[in-house]
C-alpha cells in the first residue's frame, strides 16, 4: 500500500515514503550495460570529440533522491568481481571508435556496492586507451579512493557531481543528503588534487515555484563554477519515478518550460566560465512545448552544446518560439 502523497517534513522518514511511490524496476544484466553509445562534444580545450558513453549496470545508489529515476535500470545487489570491465568490453566491441570515455552508472563510482574496488586495475586498463575518463559520483563520497583511481589511470580524469540546486531549502528536500558546503568541499578536493569538475543542475526541481526557476538555475550555475566546474549539464527536471507524480499532484512540481531551459542555456553561455550542455534527451515526450516549432528548437539546444555559441531564436508563426 503507498503511503499517504503528503511529503515527509522529517528527512528520515523520506526514504520509505520515495521508495513507496516507485513503480517496477526494469530487468538489466549485471554482465551487460543498460545503454551505450557514441556522442560528440565540445572539450574543454574547445575541440570538438567523440566520446564512448557507457551506462553500467550496477547497484543502486545508497542515496533515495526524491527526483531521481535511474534506480529503475539498477540491481539490487553488487555485480560480481569483473563485472564492470566485461561490461565496458561489450560495449567497446560494438561502438564506433571514439577519444574519450564517460562511464555512467545510475549511481556512484565510488559507491564500493556499486562497483567494486577490485576491478578498478582492469577499468583504468580500458579506460587509458582514451584521452580522458570521466565518471560520476555522489559529492559524499569524494575521496581517496577517487585518487587510488586516479593514480591507475594514464589520461586526465573527470568527475560528474550533481549539484541539482544552489537552493538551500529545496536542496534538503531533494533528500540528497548534502548541503552546498559539503558540494564546496568535494569541488575542492577534486581541484587540489588536479581532478575536473563537472556539475549537474536540475531546472526547476520540485519544492521551487515555477516564477522562481530561471533565477534559481542561473545562481546554481553561478556557484558551480565559483566551485571550479568546467562544464555543467542542465537537466529539465522529469516525472516517470512515481515520487515526482506525487509532488505533481500536490502543486510541488510541474515540468519545466522549454523556454526556461533555453534561458538558462543561454545564461550559462554567456558567462563564459565553461561549457554549458543542454540535455535534451526525451524533451520531445516530457515537454509541453509547440508542436510546430519543437524540433527545430531542440536541434538548436543541440547545436549549442557543440558550438558554446548562442544560436538565433527559433522563430515559430504559431507560438513566437516562447511556449
Amino acid at each position: 500500500m503507498k503511503l499517504t502523497p503528503v511529503y515527509p517534513a522529517r528527512a528520515s522518514e523520506r526514504d520509505e515514503w520515495i521508495l513507496s511511490q516507485r513503480p517496477a524496476r526494469n530487468n538489466v544484466d549485471p554482465r551487460k550495460p543498460y545503454a551505450f553509445f557514441v556522442e560528440n562534444e565540445r572539450s574543454i580545450s574547445g575541440d570538438l570529440l567523440s566520446v564512448a558513453t557507457i551506462f553500467l549496470t550496477n547497484r543502486e545508489c545508497p542515496w533515495r533522491c526524491a527526483m531521481c529515476d535511474l534506480w529503475r535500470n539498477t540491481l539490487t545487489e553488487t555485480v560480481p568481481i569483473g563485472a564492470i570491465p566485461q561490461q565496458i568490453d561489450y560495449a567497446l566491441a560494438r561502438l564506433a571508435p571514439a577519444r574519450q570515455i564517460k562511464l555512467y552508472n545510475s549511481g556512484s563510482f565510488f559507491d564500493l556496492r556499486a562497483i567494486p574496488e577490485e576491478d578498478y586495475p582492469a577499468i583504468a586498463e580500458r579506460s587509458s586507451q582514451f584521452e580522458r575518463t570521466i565518471v560520476e559520483c555522489h559529492p559524499a563520497l569524494i575521496g581517496d579512493r577517487c585518487l587510488r583511481f586516479r593514480d591507475l589511470l594514464k589520461n586526465p580524469f573527470e568527475i560528474a557531481l550533481g549539484l541539482e540546486t544552489s537552493h538551500p531549502e529545496v536542496l534538503e528536500k531533494l533528500n540528497k543528503r548534502i548541503t552546498l558546503d559539503l558540494f564546496a568541499r568535494a569541488a575542492e578536493f577534486l581541484r587540489r588534487n588536479a581532478i575536473d569538475l563537472r556539475v549537474f543542475i536540475l531546472v526547476q526541481p520540485p519544492f521551487l515555484p515555477k516564477v522562481e526557476a530561471l533565477d534559481w538555475a542561473m545562481r546554481s550555475m553561478d556557484f558551480a563554477f565559483d566551485c571550479g566546474a568546467t562544464a555543467i549539464t542542465l537537466i529539465p527536471t522529469r516525472g516517470g519515478n512515481g515520487a515526482m507524480e506525487r509532488f505533481a499532484e500536490t502543486g510541488s512540481f510541474t515540468p519545466p518550460e522549454l523556454k526556461t531551459l533555453e534561458a538558462a542555456a543561454e545564461y550559462g553561455i554567456r558567462q563564459q566560465r565553461g561549457r554549458i550542455f543542454a540535455d535534451t534527451w526525451d524533451l520531445r515526450t516530457r515537454t509541453n512545448a509547440c508542436l510546430m516549432c519543437l524540433e527545430r528548437r531542440i536541434a538548436r539546444l543541440e547545436l549549442q552544446n557543440l558550438s558554446q555559441c548562442i544560436e538565433a531564436r527559433v522563430e515559430c508563426s504559431t507560438c513566437g518560439g516562447d511556449s
